[in-house]
This record gives C-alpha cells, sequence and structure tokens, in this order.
C-alpha cells in the first residue's frame, strides 16, 4: 500500500469488468472528456487511478471533497500473469486496508448482466466487508423495456449479499442516463449519509 496516496478524503472507487465503461463514465459523471483515459483495447487501466477537483493542494485542511478512483478491469487483460497477480493484490489490499474508502460503485455491462467474474468480485468485496452498488452501464444498448427487468434481475441476485447497497443504478455514458441519480448517490456516500 506504500503505492497509494496518503488517506485523506473520502475515496469512491469504480470496479467492473474490463471495457464495461468505467473510463467513460468517470469521465461522463465530471463532464469532462477524456480525464480518465477510454480505449477499446480490455485490460487498459493497469493501476488505480486517483482523480479530485482542481484546486485542492492536498494538504492539511486543504483537501478535495472527495477523490474518484479507476480500478483495473478485471476478467481480461493482456499483460503477464506475474503482472495481473500484482494488480490482484493491489487491489485486496487496497480494499481491506482503506479507511476513507466509502463505495465501491460495481458496474454490470447491461448487455450481459451480472457474469462468474463479477460474482467473484462480489465475494471479496462481501468478505472484505466493503460497501459496493451495482450500477448497470450501457443501457442505451438494450430495450427500453428491458431495464426495469434486468434492475429486478440484479436485485434479487445481491439480496442476500452482506456488503451489498440494496439499489440499482442504471447509467448510459453515451445518452447522459441515471448520471444525476449516480452523482446524488456519490454526494450522500462522500457526505458520509
Amino acid at each position: 500500500m506504500k503505492f497509494l496516496p496518503p488517506e485523506g478524503p473520502p475515496e469512491i472507487a469504480f470496479a467492473g469488468r474490463s471495457n464495461v465503461g468505467k473510463s467513460s463514465l468517470i469521465n461522463a459523471l465530471v463532464g469532462q472528456k477524456g480525464l480518465a483515459r477510454t480505449s477499446n483495447t480490455p485490460g487498459r487501466t493497469q493501476e488505480l487511478n486517483y482523480f479530485v477537483p482542481d484546486g485542492f493542494s492536498g494538504e492539511g485542511a486543504d483537501l478535495p471533497p472527495m477523490a474518484l478512483v479507476d480500478m483495473p478491469g478485471y476478467g481480461y487483460a493482456t499483460a503477464p500473469k506475474d503482472k495481473v497477480d500484482a494488480w490482484t493484490k493491489l487491489i485486496y489490499e487496497y480494499l481491506q486496508g482503506r479507511v476513507t474508502l466509502k463505495r465501491v460503485y460495481v458496474l454490470i455491462d447491461a448487455r450481459h448482466g451480472i457474469k462468474a467474474k463479477d460474482e467473484e468480485v462480489l465475494s471479496l468485496l462481501d468478505k472484505a466487508a466493503v460497501s459496493y452498488q451495482i450500477v448497470l452501464t450501457k443501457t442505451d444498448k438494450i430495450k427500453a423495456a428491458g431495464v426495469p427487468r434486468l434492475i429486478e434481475e440484479t436485485l434479487a441476485k445481491i439480496k442476500k449479499r452482506p456488503a451489498a447497497f440494496p439499489a440499482v443504478l442504471a447509467t448510459s455514458s453515451e445518452k447522459a442516463a441515471g448520471l444525476d441519480e449516480l452523482r446524488a448517490a456519490i454526494a450522500r456516500v462522500a457526505n458520509g449519509g
């Protein structure tokens, strides 16, 4: 954990399979295209990337209100196994030992729903007792009538998970759908609610 920034403001992390749209969602949330690098190549994000609002020194009481953390995607990576193992260890240590981590938003591609690798990550978060919430991404890629059904199916899958927040958010970075709801949820969590 020596490679992480010192603990400071509340941290909100984004996790999900490779190419689920983590970086695109962060860019859409903050209204700044290109802040978080996007790629069509799965596994491009290979470290924890921190994003904080401009204008804060990070020293003393001059801390930003929160930090957004873009986590490496799971499920596919073009890196050697030893590098993937190192990321996995870093992520687990981050999840277990970061007092300022307030919630992990686990992004799920609406076209695919929760897959086996997602279930593994949810179990890891449950084991580490880290609060998480499911965010469906790319909802513009499925029929609008299918979104409520997918939300209900997802809620049923996480119902008995101890660290899961019992609400599912539906978003589309491309159409800016669900972003205000996600921003409000993040603000509540960052402010201790």
